[in-house]
C-alpha cells in the first residue's frame, strides 16, 4: 500500500469516527477475508459506519470484508486499522442502510442486549447428559464436565484450563475460552446454536 493510500484510508477512518459516535458492545460473530478464508470474532464497538473486532487473522488495511454479527446481520466494508488483536472496518453501506444500522443498535442498547454477558443473552440449562469430550488446539482430547450451557456459551468443569482466547472444540461445537472459573473456564461458540440440536452436539462421542 502506498502512503497516499494510507494516509486516504486514515483518514476516512478519522471522519467515519466524527460522524457516528461508537458504542461499546459484546457481540459474536464470523467474518470472511479477500481469499474467502473465515473466522471467528467478537465485536467491541459499533456504530452505524464501522466497528472494532477481535479477530485472530487481521488482513490487512484496505482488504474487503464481510461479517455475519449477532443481532445485526450482514456488514460489508474494508480494514481501516490494525491493532494486536483484531482490526477496526468502515461499512460500504447506503444512507439508508445506516438509518438501519443505527434503529438496530437502539433497539439493541434498550433491552440492554450490546453490553450483557453471553450468559445472560442467553438462558443457561443442565444438559440432561452433562459430559462432553473437549478437543484442544495441540491434539489434546479429554472428557469434562458441562456446569451449564446456553445457545452462546457453556461453562466447563476440569482441571486444564487452556488461555484465555484457546479456540476448543465441545463434541462438535467450537468455541473460545472467554474467562477462568474456580472449577474450570466459560467457552462462548463461533455460531449461536439451535435450541432444539444443542444437547445433541455438545455429547461427548
Amino acid at each position: 500500500m502506498s502512503i497516499e493510500q494510507h494516509d486516504s484510508n486514515l483518514q476516512r477512518f478519522a471522519d467515519e469516527r466524527r460522524r457516528f459516535q461508537r458504542v461499546p458492545v459484546n457481540l459474536l460473530g464470523r467474518y470472511m477475508l479477500a481469499d474467502r478464508s473465515e473466522f471467528p470474532c467478537q465485536v467491541l464497538n459499533m456504530s452505524p459506519g464501522g466497528l472494532a473486532m477481535i479477530a485472530p487473522v487481521s488482513g490487512r488495511e484496505g482488504e474487503r470484508i464481510v461479517a455475519y454479527i449477532d443481532h445485526v446481520g450482514r456488514l460489508e466494508g474494508q480494514i481501516t486499522r490494525v491493532f494486536d488483536v483484531g482490526f477496526a472496518m468502515n461499512f460500504a453501506a447506503t444512507p439508508r442502510k445506516r438509518d438501519k444500522l443505527a434503529a438496530q443498535l437502539t433497539w439493541l442498547a434498550n433491552r440492554d442486549i450490546l453490553n450483557m454477558p453471553e450468559d445472560r443473552r442467553h438462558g443457561r440449562f443442565v444438559p440432561r447428559s452433562p459430559v462432553t469430550r473437549m478437543a484442544l488446539p495441540n491434539g489434546l482430547s479429554v472428557h469434562c464436565r458441562i456446569m451449564d450451557a446456553s445457545l452462546s456459551g457453556v461453562a466447563i468443569a476440569t482441571e486444564h484450563r487452556p488461555p484465555i482466547g484457546t479456540m476448543v472444540t465441545l463434541g462438535k461445537v467450537q468455541g473460545r475460552v472467554v474467562r477462568h472459573l474456580d472449577e474450570g473456564f466459560a467457552v462462548e461458540f463461533t455460531r449461536l446454536q439451535h435450541p432444539d440440536h444443542i444437547e445433541d452436539h455438545l455429547a461427548a462421542g
